[in-house]
């Protein structure tokens, strides 16, 4: 039997067809507009676990349903630094027109891995897509993990990062309001007290799965106890190694679709070329536990 149906004999209510060999999956005969029983959630779980993020398409979902199905999840984890939609606060509008330089979300990252507790999952919806590109990609954290030689492994156990929130490389040395200053379509916010900066494990455990990942990422700034310059080389060789092409898959958007990624052993990278169009997109994080 196939893999593909091997798989897909696990589910009773979802068909659920894996998209690459590292992770990714996609689930169909499911509505999300709807409201799902607790058997039906319980292997969208059990698909998000397998294969870190889980792809749906033909979605018909408005703030208020996207947010319906994200709660089921947890609490909303608010962006410190981007201002939600005026009548949906929760949800995060992620707009990209002919005129903005640069888009959201366009280094490789772990979605708020700065906070005290960083965002378990995250929920993004297509409103409207280019005609070509504005794909994302993701990566698998375990097998970049897993396939670091046994002597690199015990290096990083116990060792610790300093996370940022305006730490992205991409940003050339800017504060992230500097850097957006010619988003014209997004609005930045001043995050107030939220915590911005944190320490956490650089291999992180699962709290569901029991794995461990390695936790690197656009926002990782140093490690504990040591300076930028002497963490540089090895982040540098950590974000390359994570980051190969056998750890990722890529989605293609269309309108209708809706991606849930799992922040906790996945990174994500969003692919500005698409200069001449739009593209706009609603997003949900859900909020997670302290790394340990």
């Amino acid at each position: 039997m196939p893999m593909s149906e091997l798989r897909n004999s696990e589910y009773r209510h979802l068909e659920v067809s894996r998209i690459a060999g590292s992770l990714g999956a996609e689930i169909d005969a499911v509505d999300l507009s709807r409201e799902l029983d607790d058997e039906v959630l319980g292997e969208i779980r059990r698909a998000l676990l397998d294969n870190l993020v889980v792809f749906f398409r033909g979605q018909q979902l408005t703030p208020d349903r996207l947010l319906g199905f994200a709660r089921r999840w947890g609490d909303i984890h608010l962006h410190p630094y981007m201002a939600g939609m005026d009548e949906f606060p929760e949800v995060l509008e992620i707009k990209k027109t002919p005129a903005d330089k640069k888009n959201f979300g366009g280094s490789w990252h772990s979605d708020q891995a700065f906070t005290a507790k960083p965002a378990m999952g995250t929920m993004l919806y297509a409103k409207e897509v280019p005609s070509a590109g504005g794909d994302t990609l993701w990566t698998n954290q375990y097998l970049a993990y897993e396939s670091l030689s046994p002597g690199m492994r015990r290096m990083l156990d116990g060792l610790k990062g300093v996370y940022r929130g305006d730490n992205f490389s991409s940003h050339d040395g800017k504060t992230r309001k500097e850097f957006y200053a010619d988003k014209i379509s997004m609005k930045v916010k001043d995050p107030g007290d939220t915590q911005t900066i944190s320490t956490h494990p650089l291999i992180r455990t699962h709290p569901e799965t029991g794995r461990k990942a390695l936790y690197v990422g656009g926002h990782l700034h140093r490690f504990e106890e040591m300076t930028e310059v002497e963490s540089k080389p090895l982040i540098d060789f950590l974000m390359q190694h994570s980051t190969r092409p056998e750890f990722t898959c890529r989605f293609r958007w269309q309108t209708g679709s809706m991606a849930f990624w799992d922040n906790r052993c996945t990174q994500h990278f969003a692919i500005n070329d698409y200069p001449a169009e739009t593209r706009i997109m609603h997003r949900v994080t859900i909020c997670g536990d302290t790394p340990y």
